[in-house]
């Protein structure tokens, strides 16, 4: 019971990763707020309350206490019932989980300027929406602790997913932020990058061997198992765990390292375009990181 007593927001709660976080952080001892509007993978066509409703339900059967939401992530206003929520409801908060998301993929070429907003509005605007309108209870009462989740698509970097990439690697920046700034507060960020099979992996092309072997070792990785790692870094126990980013796969856990100098050079008389291309691009080339995709990083089984 190591959220005993805690109140928590999981975000997109009404299936997949998100669904698996809320079950275990009730079944852990907190009070959840199961966000969803219940919409589609790309957010298109009508919402419903029903998603929310089921993950509540589930809970309750399993002796914890939960109730529904399904106010949207992507507006300022909207966030903030979220946490009035959890405020009416339990009188506190204590974790936010900024799960919420859609898909609308696009090669880069052909992506329209509605398709990135959408996906910008509702990853890296919601992520910041409701962990704004959260801070003003986790100031108030000197603690708190904000999950986000973050992908290898952007940490890493994918294909066809340049909206989703830079809104999830835009979050690793706002949750860097938050540490920095809440920390006098008593308050913690930190980040997640899932591995899953979930309705936001069901969309990847299973088409060629390559790709179909791809699909076959995401789908032996169920969504719960990002699920322990969501419940200890919004414990207690993970009180000086700060803007860091994990990553669970299976039954391993990365750390993910971050942006740091890796080679320099210097010329005290300075730098000319010339310079550069004969001096510093062949020192500094040998420091390149390669134009990776997230499979490629990860190209063995999970364990």
């Amino acid at each position: 019971m190591m959220l005993e007593g805690k109140v928590a927001i999981v975000t997109g709660a009404g299936g997949g990763i998100g669904r698996e976080i809320a079950v275990a952080m009730a079944l852990a001892g907190a009070r959840v707020v199961v966000n969803d509007i219940g919409a589609s993978l790309t957010g298109i066509g009508e919402t419903s309350a029903t998603p929310g409703q089921q993950t509540v339900a589930i809970i309750e059967q399993r002796g914890g206490t939960a109730v529904a939401d399904t106010n949207s992530v992507a507006d300022w206003d909207s966030a903030r019932r979220i946490v009035a929520t959890a405020m009416a409801a339990f009188g506190r908060l204590d974790i936010v989980v900024n799960n919420a998301g859609i898909l609308r993929d696009q090669i880069f070429h052909k992506m329209s300027a509605e398709e990135w907003r959408a996906v910008v509005d509702v990853h890296l605007n919601g992520s910041f929406f409701v962990s704004r309108a959260a801070a003003e209870p986790f100031r108030a009462q000197g603690s708190g602790a904000y999950v986000h989740m973050t992908s290898t698509s952007g940490l890493i970097g994918n294909t066809g997913q340049s909206n989703y990439s830079a809104a999830k690697l835009g979050i690793v920046g706002l949750s860097k932020s938050i540490a920095l700034d809440m920390q006098r507060f008593g308050v913690r960020s930190n980040c997640i990058a899932p591995f899953a099979w979930s309705r936001m992996t069901s969309s990847i092309p299973a088409e060629t061997p390559e790709q179909k072997a791809r699909v076959a070792k995401l789908q032996a990785m169920g969504p719960e198992k990002n699920a322990p790692l969501a419940v200890f870094l919004a414990s207690d126990a993970a009180g000086d765990v700060n803007g860091q980013v994990f990553s669970p796969r299976m039954n391993e856990i990365f750390l993910f390292s971050q942006h740091r100098p890796v080679r320099s050079v210097h010329r005290s008389e300075g730098w000319t375009p010339e310079l550069i291309a004969e001096h510093a691009l062949p020192a500094l080339r040998a420091g390149f990181v390669a134009l990776d995709r997230s499979p490629d990083v990860f190209a063995w089984d999970p364990v």
